[in-house]
């Protein structure tokens, strides 16, 4: 497969601050993902084909120090090379993998999802620690950093891939977005309706090894500058008080 290396440039529809509660009136919302990642496989520098890791990740949080109760949250926000680095970010967050989730097509590659066929989205699974950070507070930094407004786009990427949705875990998980996509929607935040899907958790598929962490281990590469930074220096201004240590 060819490899292109064109960048999309960055840009910003809202620049908005952060509300202490997620539907509290008025409450202003950032979008940090005007410009996405590239439109497709072959648009992204660095891209290559390959298998995910062949085996479906499901209902497994992990045991870490003796600790048993962390939780699970799977969001498609968009790219996933730009999620991840932001939600790796969160105190309270202790993994963020990328991969694939809501399709009808086993163990797929990075080339297929991008083919728009396969039914999945580009996806985050988080495995979190909700005495540090809460589901809800997962929610709010999901729905500040990208445009739940455009159905099968963000950005500069289009294509049913990078759709906006929710995968919930459990009931509890699709109350909370329910009711929160409600009342963001009651209060008109964006002129347009939210078409994020709240659907129901089934498997995700672990992406290709070169994806995971691509913004950490690339940030001098063309797009990780230009697009992936300055969206990750925005959120750090909003988030400021709940960022990991580094």
């Amino acid at each position: 497969m060819r490899i292109a290396t064109r960048v999309q440039s960055a840009g910003y529809s809202k620049n908005i601050r952060r509300s202490p509660a997620p539907w509290t009136a008025g409450l202003l919302l950032i979008l940090l993902a005007a410009a996405g990642c590239g439109t497709n496989a072959s648009s992204r520098e660095g891209a290559s084909v390959g298998n995910a890791s062949g085996s479906p990740q499901k209902e497994s949080p992990k045991t870490m120090a003796g600790k048993t109760d962390w939780k699970l949250a799977t969001f498609g926000n968009g790219c996933f090379w730009c999620t991840e680095a932001i939600f790796t970010r969160l105190r309270g967050v202790e993994t963020v993998m990328p991969g694939y989730s809501g399709g009808h097509v086993d163990n797929p590659t990075y080339e297929q999802v991008c083919t728009g066929t396969t039914g999945h989205a580009e996806a985050i699974q988080i495995t979190y620690d909700p005495a540090e950070i809460t589901y809800d507070e997962l929610l709010e930094v999901f729905w500040k950093t990208h445009d739940p407004t455009t159905k099968n786009r963000q950005g500069n990427d289009i294509g049913p891939q990078y759709r906006s949705v929710i995968f919930y875990h459990d009931a509890g998980q699709k109350k909370l977005a329910e009711v929160y996509k409600a009342r963001l929607d009651a209060e008109k935040i964006w002129d347009r309706a939210i078409v994020t899907e709240i659907a129901a958790f089934s498997k995700f598929w672990p992406a290709e090894d070169y994806h995971r962490n691509y913004y950490e281990n690339n940030p001098s590469k063309g797009y990780c500058a230009l697009v992936i930074t300055p969206k990750i220096e925005k959120f750090k201004k909003i988030f400021k008080d709940r960022l990991k240590p580094r």
